[in-house]
């Protein structure tokens, strides 16, 4: 795949991340100096009963020029107390880890493929802080304390939580409510599916249109199918020939 036809897919998630009408409440996202491939996005968590609630944490997520054929990569900057979180901000989660590894350990289920979207990863993020994966740790001491003495652990969480308060942009408002937090794609298009649709909004030109995930994959499912039936003409050939 070109990095222009990752491009295309990214700025179509993009718009949809950031619609007011559509966006997710938990997400701040913006581009890291317009680099589609680069963007930067404060997650808040609005479970008012979590002890990550009240938080902006910063990270960056970076795209690979063959998205969506291979994960971007997730970091917290800075980086956060958490036990999949590595010292450097680096998060270790299983949605952004190349599936089909016989040397991992991890089902193919929960790893990267082709029809993760940014928005199925945000979420998995938001979730991962409320209930990290203790099994799998990328910082042994968060990982220990986290299940050995949960009040310390607390603790330096919700010292961060204040922390962080200090990254919120100045123009920003923070949201308050979890009302429809991590409603799916599909909730969303039903509630404005009577809206009427502007046919410029996700792409600038016809061009861009024709590189979103659906036909990407049904592109490749045809070449499959071309390349069996050439296979078996060549050998209905060798058969007559015989």
């Amino acid at each position: 795949m070109s990095s222009k036809s990752a491009a295309a897919i990214l700025q179509r998630q993009f718009k949809e991340l950031t619609d007011p009408k559509k966006a997710i409440p938990s997400f701040h996202i913006e581009l890291d100096d317009d680099n589609i491939f680069l963007w930067n996005i404060g997650i808040m968590v609005l479970n008012k009963d979590s002890m990550y609630h009240g938080g902006y944490f910063k990270g960056q997520m970076r795209f690979p020029s063959d998205f969506p054929f291979a994960p971007p990569t997730f970091r917290f900057t800075p980086a956060i107390y958490h036990p999949n979180v590595y010292r450097d901000g680096r998060l270790c989660i299983s949605i952004l880890h190349q599936g089909g590894d016989p040397t991992s350990d991890e089902p193919d289920s929960e790893t990267w493929t082709p029809a993760q979207t940014v928005e199925s990863v945000l979420i998995s993020i938001v979730s991962l802080l409320e209930d990290p994966n203790v099994s799998s740790p990328a910082n042994i001491d968060a990982s220990v304390e986290f299940r050995k003495n949960p009040e310390a652990y607390k603790k330096k969480v919700l010292h961060e939580v204040e922390r962080s308060k200090a990254d919120i942009p100045e123009d920003f408002i923070m949201p308050e409510s979890e009302f429809a937090a991590y409603s799916s794609s599909s909730a969303k298009a039903r509630e404005h599916e009577h809206e009427p649709v502007d046919e410029d909004f996700w792409y600038d030109s016809e061009e861009e249109e024709s590189f979103d995930e659906e036909s990407l994959m049904d592109d490749m499912d045809d070449r499959e199918e071309d390349d069996d039936e050439e296979e078996e003409e060549d050998d209905d050939v060798d058969m007559v020939a015989k």
